[in-house]
């Protein structure tokens, strides 16, 4: 007995390692943390100086209060932050290429020594915890602290978040907006510029070293849909679509990761407009369809592919299926090929959809950023009810550096359904290069997903 103990101890310890691996995928969160930490200082050295000085913005303020966030504030602070604590005040100050960017937090912590933090230096100290410490600045106060660090910068022009078109560059909030005014010394209140490409740049720019874990979390992206469409999951008769779709929120759960937005499975059906059905239980012969997407180390995918219920007696999906699957996939060829840095998303649209046109393609072309966010900041090239261009957020410029999700449908008469149309709508993540090089991020679908 003692020996089979030993050697049942033995495998577990053994297959510890790969259950630990198969249950963290990207590893545990301290290593995520670590990891994040250190794209988080790549960004603020390598990104922020550089699309400061390219909007003319000498000095850039981001107040922010606990959970009325700035959108940018995701992007600037560490993966161990996760609220803004009472009211963080983030200057940013370029005093030129030599001495760099001085990043200062009115408040707050210095995010692992990435930031100076500011405090009252005459403030009471107290018990917090276990601690003994000065108070916090809080209220009116604090903004009693914003003016000394203005007037040491002594900046040209001072940014602030303010939109009308782009919702994270428009994170000032009424009130803090309100009492900043106040709070600048009189001088500097004509300095203060809206520049709404700084906070969309800065937060649109992914770093190479972000690539190798966006590669690994397509790859999960891929492999979670290719097991919720097969018959593991699926039984044909019986599986309903909903079932399919919490099977895909538990399995991230399981994972350790999460999502951004609810999953969804739909189905096309021979002889039938599915468009109405809720939860349709799965049929042999169906067409399935998939948005789903992945949320990890602060990056998200978002991936849409097809799947195939095989007939009885079949061995793939028919032939006029996969012509409508290669419909779509030509419509990614010709948006990627488009999609050059200096153009902006409503040129790439009109250029996509007159060569689509052209060659005789039935579909729409709604595409957009991704990466801190699942529809990120960045230039949208169409929306599905918007084919004819979107005002202001397709009219920024691509750049080098950044991922889209090409997201997109082409619409095909299949003959093995009487020419019934099928909708192959399909979502993948390339990149831009440095070099404004176009690729996938992974690969992109080009065969269906099979239930057998």
């Amino acid at each position: 007995m003692p020996r089979i103990l030993l050697l049942a101890l033995t495998l577990a310890l053994a297959a510890a390692p790969a259950l630990a691996q198969e249950q963290r995928p990207f590893g545990t969160l301290r290593e995520q943390a670590q990891v994040r930490q250190e794209w988080l200082r790549l960004r603020l050295e390598r990104v922020l100086p550089r699309v400061m000085r390219e909007q003319g913005v000498q000095m850039w303020i981001i107040p922010v209060r606990e959970y009325a966030e700035d959108p940018v504030f995701w992007s600037i602070v560490s993966p161990t932050t996760m609220a803004a604590r009472r009211r963080t005040i983030y200057v940013f100050c370029d005093r030129g290429p030599e001495r760099g960017v001085e990043r200062i937090a009115i408040g707050g912590s210095t995010q692992g020594g990435l930031y100076r933090v500011v405090r009252d230096p005459d403030a009471a100290t107290g018990t917090a915890g276990a601690t003994v410490r000065p108070a916090e600045p809080y209220g009116p106060e604090q903004w009693r602290l914003l003016a000394p660090v203005v007037q040491a910068c002594d900046p040209r022009t001072i940014a602030v978040n303010i939109s009308h078109t782009h919702a994270f560059s428009d994170g000032l909030t009424a009130g803090e907006w309100e009492q900043m005014q106040a709070a600048l010394p009189p001088v500097y209140r004509d300095r203060v510029v809206r520049r709404e490409l700084l906070a969309l740049h800065y937060i649109e720019e992914r770093l190479p070293e972000m690539m190798p874990t966006y590669v690994q979390m397509q790859r999960l992206a891929h492999d979670v849909i290719r097991t919720a469409f097969s018959s593991e999951v699926v039984t044909p008769g019986r599986t309903r679509t909903e079932d399919v779709v919490w099977w895909m929120r538990q399995r991230l759960n399981d994972l350790g990761v999460g999502t951004w937005f609810q999953p969804s499975v739909t189905v096309q059906r021979a002889g039938v407009e599915m468009g109405d059905s809720a939860n349709p239980v799965i049929l042999r012969g169906d067409v399935l369809h998939t948005d789903f997407g992945i949320t990890a180390l602060g990056l998200n995918t978002d991936t849409q592919h097809m799947g195939y219920v095989l007939r009885e007696g079949e061995r793939d999906a028919p032939a006029g299926l996969y012509a409508a699957l290669r419909r779509a996939n030509r419509l990614q060829d010709l948006l990627l090929e488009e999609m050059r840095p200096g153009r902006t998303g409503n040129e790439v649209l009109r250029s996509t959809r007159e060569r689509m046109r052209a060659e005789g393609i039935d579909g729409t072309v709604y595409t957009h950023p991704v990466g801190d966010h699942g529809h990120g900041a960045g230039p949208t090239i169409g929306l599905w009810d918007r084919q004819e261009g979107v005002v202001g957020r397709g009219d920024v410029a691509l750049r080098p550096n950044a991922w889209f999700s090409i997201e997109l449908q082409a619409t095909t008469p299949v003959p093995e359904w009487n020419g019934q149309p099928v909708r192959m709508a399909l979502e993948e993540e390339a990149w831009l290069d440095a070099g404004g090089t176009r690729r996938w991020v992974l690969s992109r679908q080009e065969r269906f997903h099979l239930v057998r």
